[in-house]
């Protein structure tokens, strides 16, 4: 019968064994290996916030004493909360992307709801709480692993010793009693060093919160609402901000007849017979175009745009200089998603639904997305409270394929387009303009969708072609007539009284 020993001896013996050399190697494998491991392999916990699907984890730890909390977008865009410092291995990360819409067709975009911020909170505790646990079992897991191998190191060593001496042969027995003391302690260190990571990952990630006012705070601004910029103009009641389409890029050089001129006319290809160009003719009134070619939100609308070498300042800036303005249309999405990238990557493979593609499109739609939030916040905290019209995307191919039309066919030796790829392009361009309705209706603003005849169909009217076609310098852009009926519809928007009733924000 074995020899019971006291509690006392036991712990003696744990403590030197604490202190022998393989146990020694063994925790700082656990410490150096094992932590980043079970951090790396221990899978994040999803939770749902705002509607939306969070992952809750950590990142994996660099070799440092302390770093920020991360928040990784899409898989694949990664920033550092740097107001979120914690000491030790457990930094935590939320993986985010990409925005779902919700069930009922709710709005992406906009404030979220006070009462809905204490829910978040507890989702993403209890996700992390739940993914820390999994993260103790991993820690446990380690251990023993690591006391296996160091194990299996001991008794190798061990033979070789006894056969090297000619001693007698090596006896499990005379080992058992080390290796488990070995395993006890290595047990006992991972578990203490797991929990005191985790508490140093609450204090950290506790102090870094209380220190937070806004979600500017917590992520960093990319850029905060544009100043004013330029001299300040007076007598334009309506301006237009926005893109090449705009601009009316391809149609004949000039500022709004009658309009104020701005120097960047020329550089920013505005045309005379461009959307504000058009608006002027109908309404009777001076309209301020600041639509430039080559613009996106954050570089052109809430950001300067460098075109010819030329710097111009951010549209939003300009717009605030604009004294007792009444409304502003907004024309903007193509140039954010890089559209052009799509359609040629669909003109020139002969199949363009692949997951790489499919995958880009989802990340530029959610950078998008986010981008449209910061800029409707800018126009609605105009100081004038002028109404905005947000312009929706067209398409410029018809619903079915037509073979004999050289628009689709494209350049000579490319596949160029087929129903699946119309079909396709159909759908992003809806999904843009999801995104742009969306915020447009959480913000209270009008929508306006210009009819306008598709490529390689016959105008209704006969009155010539709304789009330019490939033949011609600036495809896919509109024409003097396209750019005619989009302020017609921006028009029809503008004289509908937004508080009439059963008028919705659609307009």
């Amino acid at each position: 019968m074995p020899e019971r020993r006291s509690p006392a001896v036991r712990l003696r013996a744990l403590l030197r064994e604490a202190r022998s050399l393989p146990t020694l190697l063994l925790l700082a494998l656990i410490a150096v290996a094992g932590v980043p491991l079970v951090v790396a392999l221990t899978p994040e916990q999803h939770v749902e916030v705002f509607g939306q699907d969070v992952g809750v984890g950590a990142r994996v730890p660099p070799p440092s004493l302390s770093g920020p909390a991360q928040i990784v977008q899409l898989g694949n865009t990664a920033f550092d909360l740097t107001r979120v410092e914690v000491y030790g291995p457990i930094r935590p990360r939320l993986s985010i992307g990409p925005l779902q819409r919700p069930a009922d067709n709710g709005p992406l975009l906009g404030p979220q709801t006070a009462g809905d911020a204490g829910h978040a909170v507890r989702e993403l505790t209890d996700g992390f709480v739940t993914w820390y646990l999994w993260g103790a079992a991993g820690m446990v897991l380690a251990a023993v692993l690591g006391s296996v191998l160091m194990a299996w190191a001991r008794l190798v060593l061990a033979l070789r010793r006894a056969r090297s001496r000619g001693r007698r042969p090596v006896h499990w027995d005379d080992h058992a009693g080390p290796i488990a003391r070995m395993t006890v302690v290595a047990l006992t260190a991972s578990l203490v060093l797991w929990g005191a990571a985790g508490a140093a990952a609450v204090q950290g990630t506790s102090a870094g919160l209380a220190t937070i006012t806004s979600l500017t705070d917590l992520v960093g601004a990319t850029q905060v609402s544009p100043s004013p910029t330029g001299p300040a103009i007076s007598g334009v009641p309506g301006a237009v901000v926005g893109d090449s389409r705009a601009a009316r890029i391809g149609g004949p050089a000039g500022p709004v007849p009658g309009g104020p001129a701005d120097p960047a006319d020329g550089v920013c290809a505005r045309s005379v017979d461009s959307t504000a160009a058009q608006l002027s003719l109908l309404r009777g009134e001076r309209v301020l175009n600041l639509a430039c070619a080559g613009a996106s939100v954050p570089a052109g609308l809430r950001g300067p745009q460098q075109r010819s070498g030329v710097t111009v300042a951010p549209q939003v800036g300009r717009l605030k200089q604009v004294q007792g303005l009444q409304w502003v249309v907004v024309e903007i999405g193509p140039n954010d998603l890089a559209w052009s990238d799509f359609l040629l990557y669909c003109y020139g493979l002969a199949t363009c639904d692949d997951r790489l593609s499919d995958g880009e499109f989802e990340a530029r739609l959610a950078t998008f997305a986010r981008d449209v939030g910061a800029l409707f916040s800018d126009l609605d905290a105009l100081a004038d409270r002028p109404r905005v019209v947000v312009t929706l995307s067209y398409d410029p191919f018809p619903d079915r394929f037509d073979p004999a039309c050289a628009d689709m066919r494209g350049p000579a030796g490319a596949p160029g387009l087929d129903q699946a790829k119309i079909d396709l392009l159909a759908e992003r361009n809806r999904r843009l303009n999801d995104v742009l309705a969306d915020g447009a209706a959480r913000f209270g603003f009008t929508t306006a969708a210009p009819n306008l005849t598709p490529l390689c169909a016959p105008a209704p009217d006969g009155m010539g072609p709304d789009l330019q076609g490939l033949d011609r310098p600036d495809p896919f852009h509109p024409t003097a007539l396209g750019s005619l009926r989009t302020a017609a519809a921006v028009g029809a928007a503008l004289a509908v009284d937004p508080d009439e009733p059963g008028r919705g924000p659609e307009g």
